[in-house]
């Protein structure tokens, strides 16, 4: 059976959460670069695979896939039954997890994505910080973070006592916040969330990937 191709860019997010995902499955996959910098995803050839023109999509065998959240949730459904189960073993775990996902796309993606953008991104495109957006966002993912901390207070994870979906999904935008935004001080200042991300952070399928991913 022909591998799994990843169109994907290194310093992207989203393709960061599928690689993390295809590695905790023990799933072989080849990678295709897309290089952003380059404007290789607004190409006929790439718009062809994703007509939004973003990565990550995946190609396996007949089927083309492209978001990563539904990426997620077709690797962890297909592989089930090899390396970490991503969705639980009962179907109030897995309702859990999926409620944990998305959380995460809802309420903890829009501020982290704006400060990581604000402080990394539009520098890098010539553009200035917008110090108010980033201090305004702050404070949403403050009060995220609070129920965090709270929920992650009486249990190891989010869905429960077992890493899913929900935790992976948090890996790369926190890497970045964490790592190269400066801002660390929102997860080390919440005693179980930084337990929490110590915890999921380290995890060597994380690692593999986090190698790649440029935060100078």
């Amino acid at each position: 059976m022909a591998a799994i191709k990843v169109h994907g860019f290194h310093a992207s997010t989203a393709t960061n959460m599928v690689l993390c995902c295809l590695n905790e499955k023990q799933v072989e996959y080849d990678f295709v670069l897309v290089d952003l910098l380059t404007g290789a995803h607004k190409k006929p050839q790439y718009l062809a695979l994703n007509p939004f023109g973003v990565v990550p999509t995946i190609q396996d065998g007949d089927l083309t896939l492209f978001e990563s959240r539904a990426i997620l949730r077709y690797l962890a459904q297909k592989f089930k039954g090899q390396g970490t189960d991503l969705l639980g073993s009962t179907l109030s775990e897995e309702a859990l997890v999926y409620q944990w996902c998305e959380v995460e796309g809802q309420s903890f993606n829009p501020p982290v994505s704006t400060i990581v953008s604000q402080i990394l991104v539009v520098p890098r495109r010539g553009g200035s910080t917008d110090e108010a957006a980033v201090e305004m966002n702050i404070e949403k993912l403050g009060k995220v973070l609070d129920i965090y901390e709270e929920r992650l207070s009486k249990s190891k994870y989010l869905a429960g006592d077992f890493f899913s979906l929900a935790d992976l999904q948090h890996l790369p935008h926190t890497h970045y916040l964490v790592n190269a935004c400066g801002k660390g001080d929102l997860i080390s200042s919440r005693k179980h969330v930084n337990a929490w991300w110590e915890d999921i952070s380290s995890r060597p399928t994380w690692q593999k990937v986090a190698e790649n991913m440029k935060v100078n």
